[in-house]
């Protein structure tokens, strides 16, 4: 961020995230993501030059990258490491946000995959590589607590499903419940897959 106009073109990306994750992608114009970044409009062509499509693909990577760099803060939380305890943290991310701010935000990945992702193969390819970036930390986590590795990428998966549904009924129900059930309902799932004799 020492550099203004690297800062400058992070915020965008940044502002584009977390518009589109609150409006969806149809709904957030490249105005609107300047304005919330504190930018000249001009310098949207000037950092974006393949416009919107552009900017709603770099804000969708840089949410998977926020996701999946925020795995190993999760588990540097946890006293001791578990699958489930993994996924508690994964969740009291959302459950924080929602009991402090309301529901109004939700993934801006699967926003944009709703949106876009059909008609857009661009969008498609960035929310594709977004889930992967997500699932791999999370996938090499529960290696590292003693899943079987065919395993860990299966459990990685249903994780990040589970949650993003259940994020997506949080919103719909303006209640945390989903939230609370995937993690109250999986944990013993996830603990179950460590091996404890060596075996998978």
């Amino acid at each position: 961020m020492a550099v203004p106009e690297r800062g400058a073109r992070e915020r965008m990306v940044f502002s584009a995230a977390q518009l589109i994750r609150r409006d969806g992608v149809a709904t957030t114009g490249m105005r609107e993501v300047a304005a919330h970044a504190g930018a000249p409009r001009g310098s949207l062509q000037h950092y974006f030059p393949g416009g919107k499509e552009q900017l709603v693909n770099e804000a969708v990577e840089w949410a998977g990258r926020y996701a999946g760099n925020r795995v190993a803060r999760f588990l540097a939380a946890l006293p001791e490491p578990t699958p489930s305890g993994l996924f508690a943290e994964m969740v009291r991310q959302w459950t924080d946000e929602y009991e402090s701010v309301g529901f109004a935000s939700g993934c801006p990945v699967a926003a944009a995959t709703v949106d876009w992702a059909e008609s857009n193969a661009s969008t498609r390819a960035a929310a594709a590589e977004a889930f992967a970036t997500w699932t791999a930390p999370v996938a090499r986590a529960l290696t590292d607590m003693g899943v079987a590795e065919e395993r860990a990428a299966a459990l990685a998966t249903l994780m990040v499903s589970a949650l993003e549904g259940a994020i997506l009924m949080a919103r719909v129900e303006r209640d945390i419940r989903p939230l609370t059930t995937v993690a109250r309902e999986l944990g013993p799932l996830l603990d179950a897959a460590v091996s404890h004799d060596g075996s998978p």
